[in-house]
């Protein structure tokens, strides 16, 4: 596979110990703004197409780094005023705002532990977190995410709105946390079990954000278009952190609209996009594919993009997507160049910093100053999934993935366990199941993904019925208040019985062959 100095700026000399010569991102950004305090950072976009309600502080039209350093501040110090203390886990559950940006960067640098938490996790969802981590606190913007949160801690957790309407207080020793201290901790599903915290350090951020900077050529000029949720590791630590360590800027729309995209776009003079495989499907079907045209660099990501809907993409925006490829135990690993040629079908090469190896097996392995080096609590797992090296570096993290290189490039060729990427977000079958199999008329039942060119997969429930089985409809209201929508089935076949091998462990891949 090609070496990851390919992806270097000519007459770069850039090391690995650049990647994290900063120490870590909280430095680094505020490195940034002293420099340059007027520089133009978010533009918030509340309501989509026509450019209508925009707003930054006092009034203004945008937020600047002096701004957001100051509301960073005082967010720090509001969050240590109510007896919070570094390394103190806090849940962060909210939409797309810069007062949740505010939040988010104000728990860093004040020297908590972030745990993002999807908007739309039900009850049963965010008590499986609370009881794993065992937050001191929790930013919300659902006041019925907060109940629950409560509920769960039987009050134990301080609950405020992103707004953090708190009194102000002192922060203490700023940006203070160390390299080696832990930043979030980001719940997947991963490759194997039930959802579980990846431990993501200072410095596997700052590693990772600085790789995938020198990458691309990220740099102040830059304005993003940023509509992914910040509660995913794409959305926060590639689009969000990536733009203010680049010291650049960006739109930040509340969700994903194809007209919402293509005005911002085109409105602001933006010359980046990132998206997943969903949303430029509906960009190219909505005709507005065309208008990011005036873009430099549009990158999918979070689930595979198929070759067709690359083409499709490509000759709609009139320059090649650049894919690449990511987890959240690990951040960015791989990715087409910026300069050369972006292989269809291939996620690319590995980014600065990070070596990937297939074994025998055809297993995806990683390492480098980006990977995490464990699980939240779970010592059976990290021994399973983080394999101690020959040469007495850094451990290789399985990724559960299959590929091959294939003329310096790595293809994804499937994933050795059932995980199922559904619009960028990982779905793990036992956690469907476990719900599914509740409803009175199942008796058992398993679930796959379906290949889908809008969404990647989708949730497939394959059914044995006891009595009368439920239909997609009905599967959607009786799991509404146990799984987030993305995880919900959206297809539902009935089966007279499931495959099952010689120790009666149903074979999944049998279903739909």
């Amino acid at each position: 596979m090609r070496s990851w100095h390919d992806h270097l700026p000519p007459q770069s000399d850039l090391s690995l110990n650049d990647l994290s010569s900063a120490g870590t991102l909280l430095r680094a950004w505020s490195k940034r703004w002293e420099q340059d305090p007027r520089a133009r950072l978010w533009l918030e976009v509340e309501s989509g197409i026509g450019v209508a309600r925009r707003h930054g502080p006092d009034g203004g039209r945008w937020w600047t780094a002096e701004a957001f350093d100051g509301a960073t501040r005082r967010a720090a110090g509001r969050l240590r005023g109510v007896g919070l203390h570094p390394g103190d886990r806090v849940v962060w559950s909210t939409g797309s705002s810069v007062s949740s940006l505010v939040a988010h960067v104000g728990a860093l640098r004040a020297g908590l532990v972030v745990v993002p938490a999807n908007t739309s996790y039900s009850e049963r969802e965010l008590a499986y977190i609370v009881n794993d981590v065992h937050p001191a606190a929790a930013i919300v913007d659902r006041g019925d995410q907060g109940e629950w949160i409560r509920g769960a801690s039987d009050g134990a957790v301080q609950v405020v709105g992103s707004d953090l309407d708190l009194p102000d207080g002192d922060p203490g020793p700023i940006d203070a946390a160390a390299p080696d201290d832990p930043a979030l901790i980001c719940f997947t599903s991963g490759t194997t079990g039930a959802p579980k915290g990846a431990v993501l350090r200072h410095r596997n951020l700052l590693a990772a954000t600085e790789s995938v900077k020198v990458a691309w050529r990220w740099g102040p000029e830059d304005r993003l278009v940023h509509c992914l949720p910040l509660f995913h590791a794409h959305g926060l630590c590639v689009a969000a952190y990536g733009t203010m360590l680049a010291g650049a800027s960006a739109v930040l729309l509340p969700g994903f609209d194809p007209g919402a995209v293509a005005e911002a776009a085109e409105t602001h003079h933006a010359t980046l996009f990132f998206g997943v495989p969903t949303m430029y499907h509906r960009l190219v079907h909505s005709g507005l594919a065309p208008r990011l045209g005036r873009l430099r660099l549009c990158v999918s990501g979070s689930a595979p993009l198929s070759r067709d809907l690359h083409h499709q993409v490509s000759a709609a925006i009139g320059t090649s997507v650049l894919e690449r490829y990511g987890m959240t135990e690990t951040l960015m690993n791989v990715s087409n160049p910026y300069e050369g040629e972006r292989r269809a079908g291939t996620v690319g090469f590995p980014l600065p910093g990070v070596e990937v190896r297939i074994t025998a097996d055809e297993e995806i392995l990683v390492r480098g100053p980006n990977v995490f080096d464990g699980y939240w609590q779970r010592p059976e797992a990290n021994r399973e999934m983080l394999i101690p090296a020959d040469d007495g570096g850094s451990a290789w993290f399985r990724t559960g993935d299959l590929g091959e290189d294939r003329d310096g490039y790595l293809v994804i060729r499937g994933r050795s366990k059932e995980l199922i990427i559904s619009g960028g977000f990982n779905v793990y079958p036992g956690e469907v199941e476990d719900v599914v199999a509740s409803h009175p008329g199942v008796a058992e039942v398993a679930v796959t993904g379906t290949p889908s060119e809008e969404w990647g997969e989708i949730v497939t429930a394959w059914i044995v019925a006891d009595a009368t089985p439920p239909s997609v409809e009905d599967l959607a209201e009786f799991t509404a208040s146990m799984l987030a929508p993305y995880k919900r089935p959206r297809l539902v076949h009935v089966v007279d019985e499931l495959p099952r091998n010689a120790l009666g462990k149903v074979v999944r891949s049998e279903l739909g062959s």
